[in-house]
């Protein structure tokens, strides 16, 4: 409840204090379902990478979850990465010469929907360009008390309008917000 999203080094927003029940799971998938693209840091991609793909098809895991391997699987994706090259999984690389968020802000105006972003470091440049529209934050009931904060490194104050909010198991919360002073597309 601190907003730190790692209270130890190389967590990437997944420690074990994070507490992701069914129904929140069913909530991201209905959310991540009806997004156009996803964009995702390296970080983050390469976790998701690592699981998602053998996840749609493994039967000893919950429906949820193999519903959740399909989707991510399946939905065009952008990674912002200076040092990969190419992916898998319907997924477009943008960043290696050094200006993914000019790269971002011309996929953002030719969108036709919702564009989804993974990954702490791209959200805050997105935020300090004025790309982002809306924040949705899945708050779990910890204080960490050190690591990394969500918008590491953005010191400017972002003024926000609550759109939603809802309660999960295990204390979990969602706060959606639209952003104040966001770059309005022509």
């Amino acid at each position: 409840m601190d907003m730190k999203i790692e209270h130890a080094p190389g967590e990437n927003g997944g420690g074990d204090w994070m507490r992701i029940g069914e129904s929140l799971h069913r909530e991201f998938n209905a959310r991540a379902r009806a997004l156009s693209q996803m964009v995702q840091g390296r970080k983050v991609y390469e976790i998701m990478e690592a699981f998602w793909p053998g996840a749609r098809d493994d039967d000893s895991l919950p429906d949820f979850l193999r519903e959740y391997g399909e989707i991510w699987t399946s939905v065009p994706k952008v990674l912002v990465s200076r040092t990969r090259v190419d992916a898998g999984h319907d997924t477009r690389v943008v960043g290696r010469d050094g200006d993914a968020v000019a790269a971002l802000a011309e996929l953002r105006a030719r969108a036709d929907g919702d564009i989804g972003i993974g990954g702490a470091t791209v959200a805050t440049q997105l935020l300090q360009a004025g790309l982002l529209d809306e924040l949705m934050l899945f708050v779990h009931p910890v204080v960490l008390g050190a690591g990394r904060p969500l918008f590491d490194g953005h010191d400017c104050p972002v003024e926000l309008d609550l759109l939603e909010h809802r309660a999960f198991e295990q204390g979990v919360t969602l706060h959606r917000y639209a952003v104040r002073g966001a770059r309005q597309l022509a």
